[in-house]
């Protein structure tokens, strides 16, 4: 039953879509027998009512697919026409979707001939998904390649479909979500035989097939891609359902790592219960017997447990930012902070989640542990008394009001996961077993300045990254290598700022994330396949394991009376961390939500533009140093010149770190970063001043992006114009550097 803010939706979905894209029947999945889709050279070409009725413009898709494939952060995402998935005109429709598994298929045989390919395939709760995971299992077996279903094709997250492509020994798998995105996107997440999201070189590969596909079409005039029978025995449902959908396998994985003993017996002494949001409702599925089967269910309370793609109205409003009256959508990421029309700052996601009526009855030092769809992200929060603001404010630590006694903090993924990992480090001081090996941990660049102090106090080696989870899996592959050749010989791996680090002989990983929300943590001893390859941690953020790690914790803060707040500020205390304050600004440049499609396109190749623009400005000043066409002195000069209101003397150093721009000051940091999935650009700070980075991340953020004259004096047209393809350049070096390119074998399976 749809609500009425939902049906707003729906009805104005209908109205913008043209008659000819609503009576559209390219394929009918509907349909259980084989059958043949023929593409047409007709189908490559613009619509036109009268010269090409057929036309379905998808060599104009293509390019936008190809443009996204380069850069995109997390699978190929965008907008779908919700309820007429057949609709080309949206980067992400039924035919693209067609595509795209089609050319990952014959790529795969092409690399593996005569071989018995299997890939895992799984999907959260957004619109169109199960009729996209139906399409892809029937593309692929047509193909001859054998697929992993959910029993009844059900949703999984995504950190199991990544964890069974690894633990299996498969070549990899699709995944059907678009994160914490906003409910009219989706995206497929394409995983390699690592479980890991495709890089960039990856993607192009299965880009070029399709481009290939094309070629025929055009040659041919047709092209035909084969649709297999629903039943097909290749389309396999018996293995996932033997193996529980995999979980024993993950809840033994667990054991090895987060869950152990002396988490578990924490967890179940807990007297207030936990509260797990479950955003969308597709994690309680799988998250449930987890935790039932750790012994631990009974500890938990949950909010929202049935299935929904319009995520229970979370994040939705019927008015924009700037007060018009419209359908809005600000995504299901809890953290983000927005301004009323007023100017007053609130958390537009929380808000939808009315915790002042349902925590009213819960006690203080009630945890609230928000998930998203896909279920890889989480966020903290917990309900203190409001005689604690004060503190809160000292701290950085921001909070919403519930009622005149109680208030909400909600803690940043930077303050969340610089607790876990803390609290992790203790217990394995605690075990005497941290001094068994070197410790280190990976992180993006954009993500918190403490977790770098805290490292460094605790004695463990840091590997910065661009953002993108799997750049955090690439650096683990690099790593495993190394032992793999040499487990005595010194691990050594350089980070996207151009350090060598030494990471020591035989290194664990203390922890993997990023500030968006996603982290994974390893083990002690080396995680091995069913066929025997190793790794130091799984490839994919996973809110299960940050879960299981921050109810331990809550459960001995629980024992000590303490708030989560107050652990928090003696972590920065203990470890004598001076950048205790993060921010990010997300600056949108267009309303996602709009369902015109023709004005969401313009408005969008707008908000590329200005987001270009924005890049550029600081990116040609890294590269222009990088290149010795200018000095950081010159470079200063020309971001005083440009910002008269922000002081620049303390700058150390200006650097293009993989897919952003990243300021260092003697106490702070500023990176400025286009998005990888959207016209959006994103400012991230953190220092020794919250205020002060804030400040520096707003106006920098929001810079037009307009070159100065002495900008102009300095980075010439032509450097300016080639600066993009030059940072990719040193991009695609990074990647490559000692990487792990072993070649999967796949091996004889036992299912």
């Amino acid at each position: 039953m749809t609500n009425k803010l939902e049906e707003e939706l729906f009805q104005s979905v209908r109205e913008k879509t043209p008659e000819y894209i609503r009576e559209l029947s390219l394929m009918d999945f509907s349909d259980k027998k084989e059958f043949t889709f023929t593409l047409k050279k007709e189908h490559l070409a613009e619509y036109d009512e009268i010269k090409n009725p057929e036309g379905l413009n998808l060599e104009e898709w293509f390019k936008n697919y190809e443009k996204e494939a380069k850069v995109s952060t997390a699978g190929i995402r965008g907008p779908q026409n919700i309820l007429y998935p057949q609709d080309t005109r949206f980067p992400i429709n039924l035919a693209g979707i067609v595509l795209a598994t089609l050319a990952k298929a014959l790529v795969a045989k092409e690399k593996y001939p005569n071989k018995k390919i299997v890939k895992i395939a799984g999907r959260e709760v957004r619109y169109n998904s199960d009729l996209y995971l139906k399409a892809i299992a029937r593309i692929q077996a047509s193909q001859g390649i054998r697929t992993l279903l959910p029993r009844g094709k059900k949703t999984i997250p995504i950190w199991l479909a990544s964890f069974l492509a690894f633990k299996l020994d498969l070549l990899g798998g699709e995944y059907i979500t678009s994160s914490h995105g906003i409910s009219v996107k989706n995206a497929t997440k394409d995983l390699n035989s690592q479980g890991s999201q495709y890089l960039p070189e990856e993607s192009m590969e299965f880009v070029d097939k399709i481009r290939e596909i094309f070629e025929l079409t055009r040659k041919n005039g047709t092209y035909e891609i084969k649709i297999a029978d629903e039943d097909n025995p290749l389309i396999d449902e018996k293995v996932m359902t033997e193996l529980e959908d995999g979980v024993n396998l993950y809840v033994e994985y667990l054991k090895s790592g987060v869950a152990q003993k002396s988490s578990i017996d924490l967890i179940n002494s807990i007297k207030n219960k936990l509260v797990i949001e479950n955003v969308g409702g597709s994690a309680y599925r799988t998250l449930f017997k987890v935790l039932e089967k750790l012994g631990i269910s009974e500890k938990f309370v949950w909010f929202n447990t049935e299935e929904d793609p319009f995520f229970h109205s979370i994040g939705k409003y019927n008015i924009t930012p700037k007060g018009e009256k419209a359908f809005y959508d600000y995504s299901v990421d809890a953290t983000v902070i927005a301004q009323k029309p007023d100017g007053t700052k609130f958390f537009p996601v929380i808000d939808t989640m009315h915790y002042d009526k349902k925590l009213k009855d819960m006690p203080f030092q009630t945890a609230v542990l928000i998930t998203d769809p896909d279920h890889d992200r989480l966020t903290i929060t917990q309900t203190e008394a409001i005689s604690r603001i004060p503190e809160l404010e000292k701290a950085g630590i921001d909070y919403i009001k519930l009622n005149d006694k109680t208030i909400l903090t909600v803690f940043t993924a930077n303050q969340a996961f610089l607790m876990l990992m803390d609290f992790c480090a203790k217990q394995l001081k605690a075990q005497n077993l941290w001094a068994n090996h070197p410790r280190f941990m990976i992180k993006t660049t954009a993500s918190a300045l403490s977790w770098d102090e805290w490292a460094k106090n605790n004695g463990v080696n840091v590997i910065n990254v661009p953002v993108g989870f799997k750049e955090i899996a690439n650096i683990m592959k690099k790593v495993e290598l190394q032992i793999k050749n040499n487990s005595e010989k010194d691990v050594i791996i350089d980070d996207v700022f151009g350090r060598s680090i030494n990471l020591g002989k035989n290194p664990r990983l203390i922890f993997g994330g990023e500030e968006s929300g996603g982290m994974i943590m390893g083990c002690e001893d080396l995680i091995k396949s069913q066929h025997g390859r190793l790794a130091v941690a799984m490839r994919e953020k996973s809110a299960t394991e940050a879960i299981i790690v921050a109810s331990a914790l809550i459960a001995k803060l629980e024992q000590d009376k303490t708030p989560m707040s107050e652990y928090l500020v003696k972590v920065f205390d203990e470890n004598k961390i001076t950048g205790r304050f993060d921010t990010r600004a997300d600056i949108a440049y267009y309303n996602e939500s709009e369902p015109d499609i023709e004005k969401l396109k313009i408005a969008k190749i707008k908000g590329e533009e200005l987001r270009t623009k924005n890049d550029l400005f600081y990116l040609s000043l890294a590269m222009g140093i990088k290149e010795n066409i200018l000095t950081l002195d010159d470079a200063k000069n020309i971001l005083t010149d440009a910002f008269k209101d922000l002081d620049f003397t303390n700058l150390k150093s200006i650097k293009f770190v993989g897919d952003g721009t990243y300021m260092e000051f003697e106490d702070k940091y500023i990176e400025i970063r286009p998005s990888g999935t959207d016209a959006k650009t994103k400012a991230y700070g953190g220092g020794v001043d919250k205020q002060n980075i804030e400040n520096y991340s707003a106006i920098l953020g929001n810079y037009s992006g307009d070159r100065t004259e002495l900008h102009k004096k300095f980075i010439t047209q032509e450097f300016y114009d080639t600066t993009k393809a030059k940072a990719m350049k040193y991009y695609l070096e990074f990647v490559d550097k000692d990487a792990n390119n072993e070649k999967f074998e796949i091996p004889e399976y036992n299912f």
